[in-house]
């Protein structure tokens, strides 16, 4: 079988990317000399690249895998299987204005004092598509200019037959934009502590997103690579699920064994195991982490000797073969 190649991140969601790992039993060599990291799995092949080709890449075929973030699957408007969210590096997409602007102002209501003055509405961006479909289906500029297209900016093409609204491709400082070279941006934060630092507000959010696993679609048509993918779905998706539960270890008497399992209908398919001593059992399972709160003031009525882990990983292999059967149905049809 052909090595599987993956493609993880390059800035923003690096080092999240390596934590990520660590804890996946995925072992990567340091990236900060190579874009070509060691792996400990002779049957990956990795490669760094920046989050916003990795979806470009992976659904041409040059990579079989990717991690980038949602936001960037939907701007390239890529052809890509999302396989896993991988719940880390989580940011808004926002649209921010000058602080001058008053309080509760739409984005629409902004856009029409800015035609009203006789002015061109400009917005600074990375996200060109995205900011694009945004702006068309805003009801104000829907009811003055139907289906016109915004008119896009870059310093190699333009396009758009709307000249009332400008889009800037912005390559970073995006909030050092406005006022002067726009009116507004659109781009991503996390806390929004940067955006009010450069005295503007979010009005608005146009999306959440976080990383992705993503996978190349003819890439899962082939038998031996999504086999392997599937492997490789599993070991990161035991550290997100892993991330959400913890290990319950509890001591019982015998006699209060079915109270403990009729009262805490969280405690799914425990193991249960003899003690020394034969009037105990000792009884482990997995749980949300939310439902700890209310179970403890049960267990501790019931039972005694509660250990408590926090798991690196959870693994889902019936869930998973499940996942591979299905395709292989898939294929067959």
């Amino acid at each position: 079988m052909d090595k599987i190649k993956f493609a993880i991140p390059k800035g923003s969601l690096e080092k999240a990317t390596a934590e990520f790992f660590a804890k996946s039993g995925f072992k990567i060599g340091a990236s900060d000399r190579t874009y070509r990291p060691s792996i400990n799995d002779p049957q990956i092949e990795m490669k760094v690249l920046r989050p916003q080709e990795i979806p470009v890449f992976v659904s041409e075929g040059l990579q079989d895998i990717g991690i980038t973030g949602e936001d960037w699957v939907r701007e390239n408007k890529a052809d890509v299987e999302v396989l896993q969210n991988l719940e880390y590096g989580k940011i808004r997409l926002v649209i921010a204005v000058p602080k001058s602007l008053p309080e509760g102002t739409t984005l629409g209501e902004f856009m029409e004092f800015i035609w009203a003055s006789g002015k061109n509405f400009r917005i600074s961006t990375e996200y060109l598509n995205i900011a694009f479909e945004y702006l068309k289906s805003i009801p104000e500029y829907k009811k003055r200019f139907g289906d016109a297209d915004p008119v896009i900016v870059t310093p190699w093409w333009r396009k758009g037959d709307n000249p009332r609204v400008k889009i800037f491709l912005s390559f970073g400082a995006t909030e050092a934009k406005p006022p002067e070279n726009s009116d507004c941006i659109m781009d991503v934060t996390e806390t929004g502590t940067t955006i009010e630092a450069n005295n503007l507000r979010i009005i608005e959010t146009v999306m959440r997103s976080s990383a992705i696993l993503i996978a190349n679609k003819e890439s899962l048509e082939n038998s031996e690579k999504r086999e392997k993918i599937f492997d490789i779905v599993a070991l990161l998706k035991g550290v997100v699920d892993g991330s959400k539960r913890i290990h319950l270890f509890v001591n019982v008497k015998k006699e209060n064994l079915n109270k403990l399992l009729t009262e805490l209908p969280a405690l799914k398919n425990p193991t249960i195991s003899p003690l020394a001593d034969d009037a105990w059992v000792s009884v482990n399972t997995v749980v949300e982490k939310d439902c700890l709160i209310g179970l403890l003031p049960k267990i501790r009525k019931i039972a005694q000797g509660l250990v408590v882990y926090e798991p690196r990983q959870v693994l889902a292999l019936d869930e998973i073969a499940r996942r591979n059967e299905g395709q292989c149905k898939t294929d067959q049809s």
